[in-house]
């Protein structure tokens, strides 16, 4: 995996991915541990990625093409630009847009990064569809995930949006972040809802590329965990 997460970035072989929702306003100095608590709890063993979210995680949203997926959980409270001058001054609104990526393919390095920057970029595409002027916001994390080459295997060496892997991961990440927009745009007009207070079943998916249950077709997939 290569991810931006404060648990577990960088790159390097790693076995699960948590996506905590915290409270607004998380004022924790030790995220990193904080999110290895949340791991053990949940009995994940060995290198894992851990990334944290205000928004509601209850509400991820799937995209799939030719077998990328992509997990998104999507809060858009503080919109910007990447290369804004200034935060704006305002009151403080939740929001961070986590994204979650799966090829069933080995990659090279080169290419994971370059499959990460495909993701950022499908992402902002997908904002600027969604009628949002901003490049995401100051928070947002990214984790890809490959499989590791077996002896004797070639890693594809591209990542980037014309690659086949690249491609199809563009989609994946457009399909899942243009759906968790509109969604966050809807849940906002709503007001805020009344989370769980801790993990339930359906939380879990053993196997992210097997998305049938959360109900959206997928592919045959690598072993792995994720929890929200």
């Amino acid at each position: 995996m290569v991810s931006s997460g404060v648990l577990g970035g960088g790159i390097g072989e790693r076995g699960w991915v948590v996506n905590a929702q915290v409270r607004p306003g998380y004022s924790r100095m030790d995220p990193e541990r904080h999110l290895a608590e949340l791991a053990e709890a949940e009995g994940l063993r060995g290198p894992g990625v851990g990334l944290m979210t205000a928004a509601e995680v209850d509400d991820c949203t799937w995209g799939e093409d030719r077998g990328a997926v992509a997990l998104v959980t999507t809060g858009i409270g503080v919109p910007t630009w990447a290369a804004a001058a200034a935060v704006p001054p305002g009151p403080y609104v939740p929001g961070t847009i986590n994204i979650l990526a799966v090829v069933p393919a080995p990659v090279a390095d080169a290419g994971l990064v370059n499959l990460l920057a495909t993701a950022t970029e499908a992402k902002v595409q997908a904002l600027l569809d969604a009628g949002y002027s901003c490049s995401g916001t100051p928070s947002d994390a990214v984790c890809v995930a490959v499989r590791t080459p077996v002896d004797g295997e070639a890693a594809d060496p591209f990542g980037g949006p014309r690659s086949v892997w690249g491609s199809r991961l563009a989609r994946a990440v457009h399909r899942a972040v243009l759906d968790g927009a509109e969604r966050d745009r809807a849940r906002r007009r709503e007001g805020p809802g009344v989370p769980h207070q801790g993990p339930r079943p359906d939380c879990h998916r053993a196997d992210v590329l097997s998305a049938g249950a959360a109900g959206v077709p997928g592919a045959a997939g690598a072993p792995g965990r994720v929890t929200a």
